[in-house]
């Protein structure tokens, strides 16, 4: 995976914002390994397992 660099600002394709979690030692380790078995990042991974929550109905309370 390289990041090719453009002069300019970071606005366009890749226009994301830094945040942080923590996890469980092993299972940051595992999700590492997955993550290299299927030729995709830690990153790429998560952001497709939040999307694939968001576009879930919510629950209303009653």
């Amino acid at each position: 995976m390289s990041k090719e660099k453009t002069s300019g600002s970071k606005a366009g394709a890749d226009d994301k914002k830094n945040t942080s979690l923590r996890l469980d030692k092993k299972t940051l380790k595992a999700l590492k390994i997955r993550a290299i078995e299927e030729d995709t990042s830690v990153q790429k991974i998560i952001e497709t397992l939040i999307e694939a929550y968001l576009c879930k109905p919510t629950k209303k309370q009653g």
